[in-house]
């Protein structure tokens, strides 16, 4: 397992963990997508290098993303927007991967991935997040920023 030092101590990789992660339930279809926080920002930077991963029946598949502070506030307000039973897209500069989050009804989301400036790929799939997946969400992204603030 990788370390990472912070302010003369070592964090752990799980500790960074994933800013996002909604899976459907076990025993179901098995889809996933998650932004798996894989290193702290370098000394002068102001972002974060992460991942997307992808998996469901037929696809799997990540994409690099770089996550700046203001993404941060982004995906804060668009969990506002989820809680309100709206639509979200999120990291919408043109730099870096798409991630778009639609209510279908009572207990189902589409989500989807478009990777516009590189590969021009885009995966959209239905999942069915356990309850209180927003909160999970905002805990996530709290945890987060402790790590990034240091």
């Amino acid at each position: 397992m990788s370390l990472f030092e912070v302010d003369g101590g070592a964090v752990m990789e799980a500790e960074l963990g994933e800013l996002i992660h909604l899976a459907d339930p076990p025993g179901t279809s098995g889809h996933v997508v998650s932004l798996r926080v894989l290193e702290l920002p370098a000394p002068g930077r102001d972002c974060l290098d992460c991942e997307f991963v992808v998996e469901t029946e037929t696809v799997r598949g990540s994409f690099p993303v770089y996550v700046m502070s203001d993404d941060l506030d982004d995906w804060q307000e668009a969990l506002e927007e989820l809680a309100a039973g709206r639509f979200v897209s999120w990291l919408n500069s043109g730099r870096t991967v798409q991630f778009k989050i639609k209510p279908l009804s009572p207990g189902v989301i589409r989500v989807s991935l478009h990777d516009g400036p590189s590969s021009q790929v885009t995966v959209s799939f239905p999942l069915f997040p356990e309850a209180g997946w927003i909160d999970d969400q905002r805990a996530r992204l709290e945890r987060v920023r402790r790590v990034f603030a240091g």
